[in-house]
């Protein structure tokens, strides 16, 4: 796909307008619009209502970001990841910037977004190292550029590269406050107990003794921290045990299901099928026919 230069009076920019199939639009993260701009003097671009997600790298000078009704000074090293269906507008100041960014989109970048936004994301953030997101969009401009017949695939891979590594960033670790640390704390506390646990009868108020948390409070920042609650992360932890005897051991499911701390048969049968859309046996034997 060709590059297209582009130069005007305000702007000077190297940028590809990429045109997914229509397998990669249906089922892939996709690409839109990725470039690099300098800017030859102050000026605004202006957006809303675009079924796009923007992710941009300030690689030098400076200006503002104006996203859901909150204005962000922008200066070199900031990075910016935003939902466009939303109006904003970015700003270039007398120090003239150049960005470095990537439009893209994708079945379940909602999802993804508002995940992102749940774990502690920010629009505009400010990494130790941007190098990782440098490379990233030098890889996606020049694999949108090539022509290798699974350009879509490779494609998506580096989108999903840049979604790990801005999840990662929403943690925040490095400009987290002491409380939100200790609640990190807290919970990698609850999470190792489970991991090694699980198979043990477990209530949120014996978590609440053991690790001296309101468990109300554990509720809510276990989810805040994960992703998903207590119950639903023990329930994971079994079921994947589960799967694991019952590929590699000879253990009754009945047998499998107390292993697991799940001594009701027709409970673990429930959950099971709840999480694999299948049956105990139903899984078991997928796994076992035609093995030698």
């Amino acid at each position: 796909m060709d590059t297209s230069l582009f130069q005007s009076s305000i702007v000077q920019s190297n940028r590809i307008l990429y045109t997914p199939s229509v397998f990669a639009k249906t089922n892939l993260l996709h690409l839109q619009e990725i470039g690099q701009l300098d800017s030859l003097r102050p000026h605004t671009s202006q957006r809303s209502n675009m079924t796009s997600y923007l992710f941009f790298l300030v690689k030098k000078g400076s200006g503002i970001l104006v996203y859901d009704n909150v204005t962000y000074s922008l200066s070199q090293g900031d990075c910016v990841f935003i939902d466009c269906r939303k109006k904003h507008s970015h700003r270039s100041s007398e120090q003239l910037w150049t960005l470095q960014w990537a439009h893209f989109y994708g079945p379940n970048m909602n999802g993804i977004y508002e995940k992102y936004v749940e774990r502690g994301g920010i629009p505009c953030f400010h990494p130790e190292d941007c190098s990782a997101y440098e490379k990233l969009l030098t890889q996606l401009f020049e694999t949108a550029s090539s022509g290798i017949y699974v350009r879509d695939m490779k494609i998506c891979e580096h989108l999903t590269c840049l979604l790990t590594l801005l999840m990662e960033e929403s943690w925040n670790h490095r400009s987290a406050s002491r409380q939100s640390l200790s609640r990190k704390r807290d919970v990698m506390g609850v999470k190792e107990y489970l991991d090694q646990h699980f198979a043990d009868k477990i209530t949120l108020d014996q978590l609440s003794d053991l690790f001296y948390i309101n468990k109300f409070y554990l509720t809510r920042v276990f989810k805040e921290q994960l992703g998903m609650t207590v119950q639903n992360y023990l329930t994971a932890l079994r079921i994947t045990h589960a799967k694991q005897l019952l590929r590699f051991s000879d253990y009754s499911i009945d047998k499998i299901g107390q292993q697991c701390g799940m001594n009701d048969a027709n409970y673990f049968a429930r959950m099971f099928r709840k999480i694999e859309g299948m049956s105990p046996g139903e899984f078991r034997k997928m796994w076992v026919q035609g093995k030698d």
